[in-house]
């Protein structure tokens, strides 16, 4: 075990901490609620981020950048959205400082805003208030429009990546001509998020629509990925919004059609955050710190030299830079750590705690075997090769790393979804951890009062449901829809 990392057994709220704290991801911020994103933490969100812009561009999104500040006017002009974040934003009065006869800055009251300034939880206000000046007609239409951005949300109970008052993330909000673009286009997106899950993250995710307790405020359907994590709890990991004419309408927002006629926007809106940086930590983690699925670790390969001094250092880089080179030219991320003041054991815990997929060793007795030790993360598997043999057995080992991480991550989270239909049996396991699946009757009723008794939340109507002679776990009336519960973080 790594060094000063609680054991996940133990308290796995204290060893989430932990990994990240000690894994040098993230630090907490000098204002209650924030976090600030080190270079190794950030390495990974830029590589989570490169994948999903990709994917977006390549379906034809763009990127853009709306303000910061939203007039407080602009959400009262959605009923709905404002009361779903009302609670939780950030309000700008005041626009400067002044000191007093004490030299102490104070607010000054001479500066106080005509209308406050919401700092943004979301955009959809603002972006809404600009489609009303680019849309005119069903030329103007579709607009696909993704950006990349901070947003505030006053979280009072929170935890680094998870839920912090500031946090990156990605939303997107296109404009349609119609409702069957708009809903495909939220279907589309969620095919994305599941599958740069699955082959980036190597982390299996549930897929399906919220229940009208559980959607975003303001859309018609929500749609979401969710994840289980190593704890067994629900993380809501990516949603998608089928919007309607909701956003159009409140800010009026019409298109001349082909026919000459004048229609409301259709629209969707869609975002993944930095929260999945606590999702790779928590379905893939142990008690040595973080393993890191290739696909988005910032170091893929690691190579730890046994050195004594500059002149056996020397050798060591002439045997292995060759390779170094050509891995590198096939875009694997390698490192050559030569810190001379760092033995070689402490290098092999902090790369364990770090999580890169695979550690090369490589000492005098490697070389006179022409070989090379290698370390795999993900298992803990040691064996020897032939330095020959690296260009090839690297880029294999590394796929085989991925597929092996999802398999395992797919393997739990099946072990951990239970098909019952008896309250009692749906209560234990929501209290020892995991994700039932069960009938429910529709009603808000069962599903707050399960809510209040149990803690657990609707975390999906998954897409392949099957209500056939099933009955609710709450009232066993006929089930109107077959769900997946779980607590949730």
């Amino acid at each position: 075990m790594s060094k000063g990392i609680t054991p996940k057994s133990e308290d796995h709220s204290k060893w989430y901490t932990d990994v990240i704290t000690k894994a040098e991801l993230a630090d907490y911020g000098p204002v209650k609620g924030t976090m600030v994103i080190k270079p190794y933490g950030f390495a990974i969100w830029e590589l989570v981020k490169d994948e999903f812009d990709r994917q977006f561009k390549a379906t034809g999104h763009s990127n853009a950048y709306f303000p910061l500040f939203i007039p407080k006017s602009f959400l009262a002009k959605e009923a709905d959205h404002v009361e779903g974040f009302a609670k939780e934003c950030a309000i700008v009065t005041h626009s400067r400082l002044m000191t007093d006869d004490d030299n102490t800055i104070q607010v000054d009251p001479s500066s106080k805003l005509e209308e406050e300034i919401i700092v943004r939880p979301t955009s959809e206000t603002v972006i809404w208030h600009m489609y009303k000046k680019w849309i005119n007609s069903y030329r103007d239409l579709p607009i696909l429009i993704n950006q990349w951005a901070n947003v505030v949300r006053w979280e009072m109970r929170t935890r680094l990546f998870l839920r912090t008052s500031e946090f990156l993330w990605q939303e997107g909000h296109t404009a349609h001509s119609n409702k069957e673009e708009a809903v495909e286009e939220t279907l589309k997106i969620l095919d994305i998020y599941k599958n740069v899950s699955h082959k980036h993250l190597a982390m299996p995710v549930l897929t399906g629509r919220k229940t009208n307790a559980e959607k975003f405020a303001g859309a018609v359907d929500t749609y979401c990925i969710e994840a289980m994590m190593g704890d067994k709890r629900a993380l809501q990991a990516g949603t998608s919004h089928y919007l309607g004419q909701n956003f159009a309408k409140a800010f009026d927002v019409k298109f001349q059609t082909e026919n000459n006629n004048e229609e409301y926007v259709f629209a969707s809106s869609w975002g993944v955050s930095t929260r999945l940086i606590g999702a790779i930590i928590m379905v893939h983690g142990d008690d040595n710190g973080l393993r890191l699925p290739p696909a988005i670790a910032p170091t893929q390969v690691v190579i730890v030299p046994f050195f004594k001094n500059d002149e056996e250092l020397a050798k060591i880089k002439d045997y292995i830079d060759p390779h170094i080179n050509q891995l590198s030219s096939m875009g694997i991320r390698i490192l050559f750590d030569d810190r001379a003041k760092m033995s070689p054991g402490f290098k092999f815990n902090e790369w364990e705690l770090k999580g890169a997929p695979v550690r090369l060793e490589i000492g005098f007795k490697e070389i006179e075997n022409n070989e090379v030790t290698v370390f795999r993360r993900d298992t803990k598997q040691k064996n020897s090769i032939s330095a020959d043999t690296i260009i090839n057995h690297v880029p294999t080992l590394l796929e085989d790393i991925q597929n092996t991480m999802f398999n395992q991550a797919n393997d739990f989270m099946k072990a951990n979804i239970f098909t019952i239909d008896s309250y009692d049996e749906f209560k234990r396991i929501i209290n020892e951890g995991g994700f039932v699946r069960c009938g429910w009757d529709g009603s808000d009723a069962s599903e707050q009062k399960i809510k209040e008794e149990t803690k657990a939340t609707i975390r999906c109507i998954p897409f392949d449901e099957n209500t056939n002679n099933l009955t609710c776990i709450f009232t066993g009336k006929p089930a109107k829809h077959e769900v997946i519960f779980a607590k949730a973080y």
